[in-house]
């Protein structure tokens, strides 16, 4: 599937190896964004299972992003949930960090989902807004999945994207109502495990 030369340079990264530096250069030819970001995700699954001891570390997500930004030399533009980071701040000595004076409107969507939601708002194009939306949707359930035990339905979701929007985001109810629109993979398996968790629980009551 791929050609390349096997007598390849110094890896950038080397504790993720050869294979998946190939999957960074190789998705780096593809002309299809969309094909680009499925790529991404892909390789950001392998990279955890490279390195499944990091899962622990405080921004294990952010930081598996910001090493495929690395290893692509800094010339990759896919929809990430993080910014790509800049190349010149990898040197420096860390700064001190300020304390956090940001309002954050709910807490375990985080501030990446606001900016993303601005930068959505700025989109012209009717088709290209509402991809945003499904997308940052898929984002927020993912989130909300994880933070609370419960689970959420694409409703709710929907209910606190407009908030965040300042009403300036939504989607037709027509779409909405098809049902699962902000499911991912993950999510999907999220729900599984707590309805069986549930319907457990339930029938030990019955007992």
């Amino acid at each position: 599937m791929f050609e390349y030369n096997t007598q390849q340079s110094n890896l950038i990264l080397k504790e993720y190896g050869r294979n998946v530096q190939r999957l960074v250069k190789y998705i780096k030819t593809l002309e299809d964004r969309e094909k680009r970001t499925r790529y991404a995700y892909t390789i950001i699954e392998l990279m955890k299972q490279i390195n499944p001891a990091m899962q622990n570390s405080p921004e294990y997500a952010q930081k598996l992003w910001d090493d495929l930004y690395i290893m692509s030399g800094f010339d990759l533009e896919v929809d990430s949930p993080y910014p790509m980071p800049e190349e010149e701040v990898l040197g420096r000595r860390p700064q001190r960090v300020d304390y956090n004076l940001y309002n954050i409107k709910y807490k375990h969507y985080g501030k990446n989902i606001e900016l993303l939601i601005e930068e959505a708002i700025k989109l012209e194009d009717p088709q290209e807004k509402e991809q945003a939306i499904i997308q940052i949707g898929k984002l927020m359930k993912t989130f909300y999945s994880a933070y609370n035990s419960e689970v959420s339905d694409d409703k709710q979701i929907l209910i606190d994207l407009r908030k965040l929007s300042g009403g300036k985001l939504d989607l037709n109810e027509e779409l909405l109502n098809k049902g699962n629109l902000f499911d991912s993979q993950r999510n999907r398996s999220h729900h599984k495990n707590y309805q069986r968790k549930s319907g457990g629980k339930q029938r030990r009551r019955h007992n």
